[in-house]
C-alpha cells in the first residue's frame, strides 16, 4: 500500500529539516540525532518505580534500568535492548517505548544499556547483553520479577541483540526464556534482498546507513558469518522460544526479519509474524506522532501477556 497519512507526513518533515542519513553523520553527531529524535515517542508514561543501577559484565560494569509496574509481584520481566545499529542509542531513547511495554505488559522491564561501537565492537554487545539477561534470571525474585517468565526484547539492532541472545541461551542452556519480541530486527548482512533495494533510500532508515552501522559494529568481514552476528545464518533454529517478529512495509531490514519468521516457523518455533503496511523502520518509537506508532506497542504487551500467561 502507498505510505500511509502520518508516516508520509512524517517523512516529508523530516526532509524539510533537512535530516541526513546515517551515513553522512559522524558516530558522535549521529548520537545527538537519535537523542533528538526522543520526542517522537511521546511523553513518557509513568511507572510505579524506576530504578538505575550498574551490574557485573563480562568487560565492567553494564548500566541498566528496572521498571516496575504497578500492583503487587512477583512480575514476568523483559529484558529489553535498545537499537541505533549497535553505535548510537542508550537507556533514554529507549525510555518511552520500555515505559510503555511496563505498563501494557504488566512486567518488570529490563533495559540494557550495552556497550557500543566502534569502541567496543563485535561481540561485546552480545556479550553484555546476554550477560545482563543471565543476571536478570538469577536475581529475578530481587527485583519483584518471576524467574520463571523472562522474555528478551529489542528494537532494530536491539532486535539482532534479542535473538542472538535467545540463541545464546539455548546454546549455553540458561536461562529459559519463555518469549522473544523481535522489532525489525537486523537478522544477515545482506545489503541485496528485495527490501533493501526497495527501501534504500527516502524511508528513514537507508542502504547506506546500515552498511554504515555494519563497518562500525564487526571487527572482520568474518564476523558477518557468525550466527551471533547474523542470527538468519544459525545452522538451527530449534528449540528456541516462541516468538512475535515485526517487520514494517519500508523498512530495509523487512525481508530478513521475514525470512528470520519463516525459519523459526520451519524449526517448529511458535512464531507470530506481522508487517505493518504504510510505515517505516523506527515507528516502534513514534507513538508520539503515529497511530501505528501506539499500536505496535500495543500488540507487543499484548504478546508478552499472552507469552506469560498474563
Amino acid at each position: 500500500m502507498p505510505l500511509e497519512p502520518q508516516t508520509k507526513s512524517l517523512l516529508d518533515a523530516m526532509k524539510a529539516a533537512g535530516g541526513k542519513s546515517a551515513a553522512e553523520l559522524t558516530v558522535e553527531e549521529n548520537r545527538q540525532a537519535i537523542m533528538n529524535r526522543r520526542e517522537l515517542a511521546g511523553p513518557p508514561e509513568s511507572v510505579a518505580k524506576v530504578e538505575n543501577r550498574t551490574i557485573p559484565g563480562p568487560e565492567g560494569q553494564i548500566p541498566i534500568r528496572i521498571y516496575t509496574p504497578e500492583g503487587p509481584g512477583p512480575f514476568p520481566i523483559l529484558v529489553f535492548f535498545h537499537g541505533g545499529g549497535w553505535v548510537i542509542g542508550n537507556l533514554e531513547t529507549a525510555d518511552a517505548p520500555v515505559r510503555a511495554l511496563t505498563n501494557r505488559a504488566r512486567c518488570v522491564a529490563v533495559s540494557v544499556d550495552y556497550r557500543l561501537a566502534p569502541e567496543h565492537k563485535f561481540p561485546a554487545a552480545p556479550d553484555d547483553c546476554y550477560a545482563a539477561t543471565v543476571w536478570a534470571a538469577e536475581n529475578a525474585r530481587s527485583i519483584g520479577g518471576d524467574p520463571s517468565r523472562i522474555a528478551v526484547g529489542g528494537d532494530s539492532s536491539g532486535g539482532n541483540l534479542a535473538a542472538v541472545v535467545a540463541l545464546m541461551a539455548r546454546d549455553r542452556g540458561l536461562p529459559r526464556l519463555a518469549f522473544q519480541l523481535l522489532v525489525y530486527p537486523v537478522t544477515n548482512r545482506d545489503f541485496n534482498t528485495a527490501s533493501y533495494r526497495e527501501n534504500a533510500e527516502g524511508y528513514n532508515l537507508t542502504r547506506d546507513a546500515m552498511i554504515w552501522f555494519w563497518n562500525h559494529y564487526l571487527a572482520s568481514d568474518a564476523d558477518a558469518s557468525n550466527p551471533y552476528a547474523s542470527p538468519l545464518l544459525a545452522a538451527s533454529l530449534t528449540g528456541l522460544p516462541p516468538a512475535f517478529v515485526i517487520t514494517a512495509e519500508y523498512d530495509p531490514l523487512r525481508d530478513e526479519g521475514e525470512s528470520y519468521a519463516q525459519r523459526l516457523r520451519e524449526a517448529d518455533v511458535p512464531t507470530q509474524h506481522k508487517r505493518y503496511a504504510g510505515t517505516v523502520h523506527g515507528f516502534f518509537g513514534y507513538g508520539g506522532v503515529l497511530d501505528l506508532g501506539k499500536q505496535v506497542l500495543d500488540d507487543s504487551a499484548a504478546a508478552l501477556r499472552a507469552a506469560f500467561g498474563t
